[in-house]
């Protein structure tokens, strides 16, 4: 079957353990339904080569526990967007105890990019937690094979009085590849601010290969 060619492939990767309770959970999902609705994030998207991305919402916990919440989606302008995040909001709240798995997690995104029918001139992977990587595939070596790829992994640190080194540590052990960065959120009521804040919906021109490869 022939790829969609897209501006970028980009997946959300949000933690879902027991860590985060229902009402978080919630807010966490509505949060990135505001901000892909905001018309920040829309100009983004139309001032792609293509305008239009494509999208996935993956939530994660313990070793078995990653899903694929909102399958991949084509996002190229409003409406679409209105569909996506519809999606998102009738989820249902499935917490998975017991830990966080982030490489399961992160293998599980670049996994499904290559199995998705889309193509983008970038791959990006957005992955929040509250938490530190505590079980399942090796951290290092998921997130090397991940960059060695070409796809890019951001992280936002939700903030948690017990856990003090964790944005340290995501800048660290998480984050890599082409303009990868990590953002730290104080509190989970700023959560849609950070992520208006953040600039993975500045879509990159594309690169000269790709359009001759239109042509």
């Amino acid at each position: 079957m022939p790829y969609t060619r897209r501006d970028l492939e980009l997946a959300f990767v949000i933690d879902a353990s027991g860590s985060i309770y229902e009402g978080e959970t919630a807010l966490q999902r509505q949060s990135y339904v505001d901000a892909l609705q905001h018309r920040r994030i829309l100009h983004g998207i139309s001032a792609g080569f293509l305008g239009k991305i494509a999208d996935a919402y993956i939530e994660f916990a313990a070793d078995g526990c990653t899903r694929m919440s909102v399958g991949w989606t084509n996002i190229s302008g409003t409406n679409a967007v209105a569909a996506f995040g519809a999606r998102i909001e009738a989820l249902p709240y499935l917490p998975c105890l017991s830990g966080n798995a982030v490489a399961d997690a992160l293998q599980f995104a670049i996994q499904s990019m290559k199995r998705n029918r889309f193509e983008g001139t970038r791959q990006v992977i957005d992955i929040s937690s509250d938490s530190p990587y505590t079980l399942g595939l090796t951290l290092s070596e998921v997130c090397a094979r991940v960059v060695a790829d070409g796809t890019t992994i951001n992280a936002m640190a939700l903030d948690r009085p017990e856990m003090p080194g964790l944005n340290d540590y995501f800048h660290r052990y998480v984050i890599g590849g082409p303009g990868a960065y990590y953002m730290e959120v104080k509190d989970h009521s700023s959560f849609t601010s950070a992520i208006l804040k953040k600039p993975f919906m500045k879509i990159a021109t594309a690169p000269k290969t790709f359009i001759e490869a239109l042509r």
